[in-house]
């Protein structure tokens, strides 16, 4: 039996907060040393000046790792630092227009959203109606329909145009390159 992994809780128990009678104890290397009493573990640990952690509670009997358990939650915390530093957070941009809006006016609209899409983030595009203008739902519909052509290269069309009182919205996300 291997054991890799450790626990993720985030209390270990450590050296004499362990108080089961037998362990199943590992050397640093990864090697294991057998199934020992608590207090042959601890004598174990203190021998080589390292401490003793239980990595494994749920086991029968549990997993304790004779290891530097302050070297062991330096890792840990650079190793959670890399990960949130590679973590890309997706924002959701929005872009807002009429109905009636012209067609130069639309193009400019529409590189930006490609700016957005291009760097990952997902795009809303929103015509809101004013006045009786929703009674012409048709145009909003029509201008999200060239909106998307313009954009469409660039993009997925990951929420369709839906009317929401007096807006109109649709959600863009960029297209995934593997």
């Amino acid at each position: 039996m291997e054991v890799i992994g450790i626990s993720s809780n985030k209390d270990l128990q450590i050296n004499e907060e362990i108080r089961d009678k037998e362990l199943r104890v590992i050397d640093s290397n990864g090697d294991q040393l057998g199934i020992m009493t608590a207090k042959q573990a601890m004598d174990l640990a203190a021998e080589k000046q390292l401490d003793l952690v239980k990595i494994a509670p749920q086991a029968k009997p549990p997993v304790c790792r004779v290891m530097d358990y302050g070297k062991f939650k330096f890792e840990q915390s650079k190793k959670e630092k890399e990960a949130r530093k590679n973590q890309k957070i997706v924002n959701l941009k929005e872009i807002r227009f009429s109905p009636t809006i012209e067609e130069h006016d639309l193009t400019v609209k529409a590189k930006n959203a490609q700016k957005f899409l291009q760097d990952g983030d997902r795009v809303k595009v929103t015509i809101r109606f004013r006045g009786r203008e929703v009674d012409h739902v048709a145009f909003g519909h029509n201008a999200l329909n060239k909106f998307f052509e313009l954009v469409q290269d660039s993009c997925v069309l990951e929420k369709a145009a839906k009317l929401e009182g007096k807006n109109m919205s649709m959600i863009l996300a960029p297209k995934q390159t593997h």
